[in-house]
């Protein structure tokens, strides 16, 4: 990784919950309101614009681990902003606590944790796990 890439960095995007965004299973709607899921690819979305910037050419980052606690529900047309601050570095690891809001408060909150890995290696480890 190149340097610079401290803790206390932070990223955030605003999304607005769309019904594609609704928790759904095999394609039927359960709660018309933001999904775990949808709060789970966001948070991973926000720690990966973190280390963006950092990556070497020959280098990428895969998400490791994600956890996530979703507080209250969201409805359509919400705005939510998702706030990641980098917690941890360690090794080749970038940790992130993650903060989702919208206008009436706190909806989720989690943690990202990603791996730095070398692009070759990780085309290695996916011919392996082809075979």
């Amino acid at each position: 990784m190149l340097k610079g890439l401290e803790i206390g960095r932070k990223e955030k995007i605003q999304i607005t919950v769309s019904e594609r965004m609704f928790a759904a299973f095999e394609g039927e709607v359960v709660h018309p309101v933001y999904s775990t899921v949808a709060m789970t690819y966001h948070m991973e979305w926000v720690s990966r614009k973190i280390i963006l910037p950092y990556l070497n050419a020959n280098e990428e980052g895969m998400g490791a681990a994600v956890k996530i606690k979703h507080i209250s529900a969201a409805p359509c047309g919400s705005t939510i902003i998702i706030m990641a601050t980098v917690t941890e570095l360690r090794d080749n690891k970038v940790i992130t606590n993650v903060v989702a809001e919208n206008e009436t408060g706190t909806v989720g909150l989690g943690e990202v944790t990603q791996v730095i890995l070398l692009k070759d290696t990780i085309k290695t480890k996916w011919k392996e796990a082809s075979t």
